[in-house]
């Protein structure tokens, strides 16, 4: 009856040492085309890695529910030996993953349980699974059908209506302000809104109607112009000297001047 059950547990332990390797395999082969082939690799073939790694963890879980099989709960492992030093049997059993069998890895390569931390994660989400109350449950359950159900929709859509739709709410979208664009209509036809005020600062030489370099024509009348062959007028530049003949007349061209800016004649040509 023992021998049976030990061949029993042989044999059960092996097939599942084998079905755990085709998973591993399958693992191996789906992270180096993620790793390598990430370019090229498509979405339909990511889908069948990971229905190919579902369907082979669902015949381990068939394995062990099956009534042949023994229930491995009740089996008992207890390690003999600890030793710091490396181990190349164990080496090549784990395929260089654990090179030795000591105190400080026995605990978690040995574990049944998960950690102390993680034990006390899910104790937190069972207490506050059960402060919500059935109709709150209900409510966010819909709610999240609600999303999923929109996201499916606009995932199974073509992709030229998503395209259509994400080019019409452009077109849609203003993209000024009118009350900006009115203001500067209105500012550069009209002149609207513009200060009248011209910004203080002296005058350039030379400009007509800035600076003090503009008089009137009272102001001219009161220059006084010399008859002497030395002396310079004040209204721009030398003056000739007068002609042999003719001392103490005054030039034409400063006479027109004179004429043209004060409106009469001067007493001096009188």
């Amino acid at each position: 009856m023992q021998q049976r059950e030990e061949k029993q547990l042989d044999a059960s332990l092996e097939s599942l040492i084998s079905r755990v390797a085709h998973v591993k395999n399958a693992l191996h082969s789906f992270i180096c085309k993620l790793e390598s082939e990430y370019e090229r690799l498509t979405w339909p073939s990511v889908l069948d890695n990971f229905a190919l790694l579902s369907g082979q963890l669902n015949t381990i879980n068939k394995l062990l529910k099956n009534e042949k099989t023994p229930s491995f709960r009740n089996q008992v492992i207890i390690p003999l030996l600890l030793s710091p030093d490396r181990d190349e049997d164990l080496v090549k059993l784990t395929e260089q993953r654990v090179p030795v069998f000591s105190h400080e890895i026995v605990p978690d390569y040995l574990r049944t349980k998960p950690d102390p931390e993680v034990e006390e994660q899910e104790k937190q989400l069972s207490a506050e699974a059960a402060r919500i109350g059935p109709d709150v449950a209900q409510k966010q359950i819909q709610a999240l059908n609600k999303q999923c159900s929109s996201l499916l929709e606009k995932l199974n859509n073509p992709r030229e209506d998503r395209d259509a739709e994400s080019a019409a709410m452009r077109q849609n979208k203003p993209s000024f302000n009118p009350a900006d664009t009115n203001a500067l209509v209105g500012a550069v036809a009209f002149g609207k809104g513009l200060s009248k005020c011209r910004p203080p600062g002296p005058a350039a030489p030379g400009h007509p109607g800035q600076g003090p370099m503009m008089s009137s024509g009272p102001t001219l009348q009161q220059v006084t112009i010399g008859v002497s062959s030395g002396q310079q007028a004040g209204m721009g530049g030398p003056v000739a000297p007068p002609q042999q003949g003719q001392p103490g007349k005054m030039p034409s061209t400063i006479k027109t001047n004179i004429k043209s800016a004060s409106g009469s004649m001067h007493p001096y040509n009188r």
